[in-house]
């Protein structure tokens, strides 16, 4: 639970570093985002948990 809750802390520093420091860039992300259709928005999200469970993985190994 101490892993999870790490991980949980590790993402709001990097959500609030993007809208703390670049507010443009994370708005026009957000709009680029919404304007995508579903199935790439869904590879993305597969890719992305993909590479993060290998880095997990390879950091613990």
């Amino acid at each position: 639970m101490v892993d999870f809750m790490d991980a949980v802390g590790l993402f709001l520093v990097f959500e609030g570093l993007l809208y703390g420091c670049f507010p443009l860039i994370a708005k026009r992300l957000a709009r680029d985002v919404s304007e995508q259709p579903d199935g790439f928005l869904r590879i993305a999200g597969v890719a992305s948990v993909a590479v993060g469970v290998a880095v997990v993985w390879l950091a613990r190994g």
